[in-house]
């Protein structure tokens, strides 16, 4: 059980002791996940003393803006979460793809940091992590690593960020600048494939019991925060939406599996809408597609194996998107070329364009597999697919960097802009999707066996009749 922060009561008594002394000795005060899921319950005071603070600094008030609800600038909070409506134009559907947009979150311009304070909450208020003692280790792929190393700093201890050495050399960079020693960065060998070799990693350090493994694909906190978080906040955008056209219905919900937190919205939105839930992941990759393995660039999305928290007797579709896809749609987003051509050749609006530096390569495979979705269910205009962006562009300068050399030799014109629209997003096929009958639930779920079964330290795991997942 405290491999999974489930626990109801606390488990040790001098350690929560301590760290109620800490947090009173830092000015940190922890915001409850009812107050991010409604900031409307935030306490005026805080709201008054966030002004003055730097949505970028590691101050304890930040924590109060880890939330769907803030502004462009994340200074300001907003009634309903910041997103954009993608238009046929853009899509090639006539399904509207709603997208809810994660860097607005502060420190990390990334949503993995509700992720991170996920998983951290629950071990603090339990007396399973001492701020002033333990060494907080965040394994990622990225984005969960660096909101992990966020929020050790407004705690004021160590934080270590375990993450593939393959990954964007702007990830790095923000580390470089956020950790407290050098060397609380670790590289495991490989990309974003290699996720195992993280695990090995973090299984050395659980020797030292100094050291706390936040495992954000067996922590069911990941699962709770955006169960209650990224849930309401992307049923409030359906509900204005809903708001000014009646006919809408909220049909789908789409989201690279990663650590399967994010997905767990889908299970709030199909609980009260009936929103089908479809999991995305690499097709370079094809884990839940076809029990296989592989090399990928969709950077953030993880792969190999099937997280403890994923709710596979849940989910209704799986849909692979290639790696080549988002790389090359990466670039037509983020230049100025690309831009060009969908503002005057496919007439999308200057106010969706603005958008589209909210994009990263997670953000792409999710509006991929949005279009790949409405275009298998024949969605039409009535039928809101709804997905997160979860970081932005601004992670992968040097990757678009490294596609246009690669694929385009450097050039990257209007042409290449209307081929890579073509074959990418009005070429999108259904193709690489599979709908998930009970028993292809019960094979994927089954795979997780690989990573947590063997395991002395690992739980088993099996579903139950109410499609759960559940430790035994």
């Amino acid at each position: 059980m405290k491999r999974l922060g489930l626990e109801h009561e606390v488990v040790d008594r001098n350690v929560y002791d301590r760290s109620v002394a800490r947090f009173r000795e830092q000015g940190i005060v922890l915001p409850t996940f009812a107050q991010l899921a409604d900031p409307t319950q935030i306490p005026e005071p805080v709201l008054t003393a966030l002004k003055g603070v730097d949505p970028d600094e590691p101050h304890p008030l930040n924590l109060f803006r880890v939330h769907w609800y803030n502004g462009p600038g994340r200074e300001d909070r907003v009634p309903v979460p910041e997103h954009v409506v993608l238009p046929q134009e853009l899509t090639g559907v006539a399904a509207p793809i709603v997208v809810a947009l994660g860097d607005r979150f502060p420190m990390i311009n990334a949503h993995k940091v509700l992720a991170a304070y996920g998983c951290l909450a629950p071990r603090v208020i339990t007396g399973q992590f001492d701020p002033s003692t333990n060494r907080a280790i965040w394994p990622s792929t990225g984005n969960y690593c660096r909101g992990g190393v966020a929020i050790s700093r407004i705690m004021g201890c160590r934080g270590v960020a375990v993450l593939p050495e393959g990954m964007s050399r702007e990830r790095f960079e923000w580390l470089e600048r956020w950790v407290a020693d050098p060397g609380d960065i670790i590289r495991t060998p490989g990309t974003e494939s290699n996720v195992k070799e993280i695990y090995d990693e973090c299984n050395r350090m659980s020797e030292d019991p100094a050291n706390v493994i936040f495992n954000q694909f067996s922590e069911f906190g990941n699962h709770l925060v955006h169960y209650l978080c990224t849930g309401r906040a992307l049923e409030h955008v359906f509900e204005s939406l809903h708001a000014s056209d009646p006919t809408l219905r909220l049909r789908a919900f789409t989201s690279a599996t990663g650590s399967a937190g994010t997905i767990a919205a889908g299970d709030y939105l199909k609980e009260r809408h009936g929103t089908l839930i479809a999991a995305v992941e690499a097709l370079e990759c094809p884990t839940m597609l076809a029990n296989g393995f592989g090399e990928h660039n969709i950077q953030g999305i993880g792969d190999k194996h099937i997280p403890l928290i994923h709710n596979v007797m849940n989910t209704d579709l799986v849909i692979d998107v290639s790696d080549r896809s988002t790389d090359q749609l990466g670039v037509l987003f983020g230049t100025p070329v690309g831009n060009a051509f969908l503002s005057d050749r496919r007439h999308v609006a200057d106010a969706v364009l603005a958008q589209l530096p909210s994009f990263g390569l997670s953000s792409i495979c999710n509006v991929l597999a949005a279009i790949k979705t409405a275009k298998h269910h024949d969605f039409g205009p009535s039928d809101v697919v709804v997905t997160v962006a979860t970081d932005g562009a601004a992670m992968y300068g040097t990757e678009r960097e490294k596609v246009v050399a690669r694929d385009f030799e450097n050039t990257f014109d209007d042409q290449a802009a209307a081929q890579v629209f073509g074959e990418h997003v009005l070429g999108a096929t259904t193709d690489d999707m599979l709908e998930l009958t009970t028993k292809e639930q019960e094979r994927v779920f089954n795979l997780g066996y690989f990573t947590w079964a063997p395991s002395k330290s690992s739980p088993r795991a099996s579903p139950n009749r109410s499609g759960n997942r559940c430790a035994t």
